[in-house]
């Protein structure tokens, strides 16, 4: 069982969840009345751990993270090999996007730490990726206190931090670790003075009107081609941004449009939207499953059934006009068992917009919908993504 960490000591619990995947894992879940006076009990350190002190701790608890040996409640000691092994076996994740993810998360704690001060923060976590643990980072560079609350899909890489930030020195009254259920997400953001909430589409309904959390939801990734690119080039550039890192981060791109001039026929921007999205399409059906691609590795899921669940409902979003142009099977399954959707590309028809159901589609493998659309069209979808990429412009 991996274990809640609260007040102090790792602490098992009669409320448990089972792992996906064929590990036996379980996860303890915090009630809601054990969180409620958890509050009441414990009041956030009130000295001051200096800055310093504080980067020196989070920079040791790091490299535990990614390569020492750390010993996680319930599960004893665990090393970096344990940790790869345990993330491919639960959430489907390969070694080489651990070590991949790892180095992103350090990059990102690299960044300068806001002044401290004196509140209980709360982080709750995704299932896609371990790279949000940069906000828990933060949040205990900053925060008198911090409350991690882990995926139950994927805890793992939570609770491998929280045992990393303590056996660095961390002081433990300084940090929980509270998997709940969903609806107890509104009472731990209740509890709290700050929140970071990562998730999908329904983050906003999950968190209702409580407080004023840092929503971190649907990112809508989108690519706009500008007119004359050339169609290869193009697909070079998007190939990365649409499959990398498993096609499981806010910031990959879901939506390809293919800006057309004002004077360009209906037609002719068709047929230039096919001539972009046919080579990225053949470039998304190379990308191999199992041994994991060297360039592209995907991610597999470890839900029976989820696989062909996820790919089925691209395929349900389809409008007259539209067809997929990836020539593979939707899902498959793995030599032991693991099964993955392959990446997918849509190609939309004529007249498709901001409003179409696979318009900024986020699912946790590569997917992405090339539509042609006129400037005008194109910043109405751009308009509702966070992550607006250009050809040498950057990332808006």
């Amino acid at each position: 069982m991996v274990q809640a960490f609260r007040r102090g000591a790792w602490q098992s619990s009669l409320d448990t969840v089972a792992l996906p995947g064929r590990s036996g894992l379980s996860l303890a879940l915090v009630p809601e009345a054990v969180a409620v006076a958890d509050r009441r009990r414990c009041e956030p350190p009130a000295g001051s751990l200096p800055p310093a002190a504080r980067r020196k701790l989070t920079g040791a608890a790091l490299g535990l993270f990614e390569r020492g040996t750390v010993s996680v409640g319930g599960l004893g000691e665990q090393s970096a090999a344990d940790f790869r092994a345990a993330l491919w076996e639960t959430a489907g994740v390969p070694a080489a996007l651990t070590g991949r993810w790892c180095g992103l998360l350090r990059e990102a704690s690299a960044r300068p730490a806001r002044e401290p001060d004196g509140a209980l923060a709360l982080v709750s976590l995704p299932g896609n990726t371990f790279t949000c643990l940069e906000s828990v980072l933060a949040e205990a560079a900053r925060s008198a206190a911090v409350w991690v609350r882990p995926s139950r899909r994927e805890p793992l890489s939570a609770a491998r931090l929280v045992a990393a930030l303590l056996e660095a020195g961390w002081p433990p009254e300084r940090l929980g670790l509270y998997p709940t259920e969903q609806p107890v997400l509104r009472t731990l953001i209740s509890l709290t003075d700050r929140q970071t909430v990562y998730g999908g589409a329904g983050v906003p309904a999950a968190v209702g009107a409580q407080g004023s959390p840092d929503l971190r939801g649907p990112g809508r990734g989108c690519a706009l081609v500008p007119p004359g690119t050339d169609p290869a080039e193009a697909a070079d550039w998007l190939l990365p941004l649409v499959a990398g890192d498993g096609g499981r981060f806010c910031s990959n791109v879901r939506t390809v449009v293919c800006v057309a001039d004002p004077p360009t026929t209906e037609r002719t921007a068709a047929a230039r939207a096919l001539a972009v999205a046919r080579p990225l399409a053949d470039a998304l059906d190379a990308i191999r499953t199992e041994p994991a691609d060297d360039r592209l590795p995907l991610a597999a899921f470890r839900v029976p059934g989820e696989a062909a669940r996820c790919a089925q409902q691209l395929r349900e979003g389809l409008r007259p006009g539209d067809r997929m142009l990836t020539r593979r099977p939707p899902a498959v399954r793995g030599a032991d068992g693991a099964e993955y959707a392959l990446p997918a590309l849509a190609l939309l028809g004529a007249g498709a917009g901001p409003g179409h159901p696979l318009v900024g589609r986020e699912v946790p493998f590569p997917f992405a919908a090339v539509l042609a659309a006129s400037p005008a069209g194109a910043a109405a979808v751009a308009a509702r993504s966070s992550f607006v990429h250009r050809p040498r412009g950057g990332v808006r």
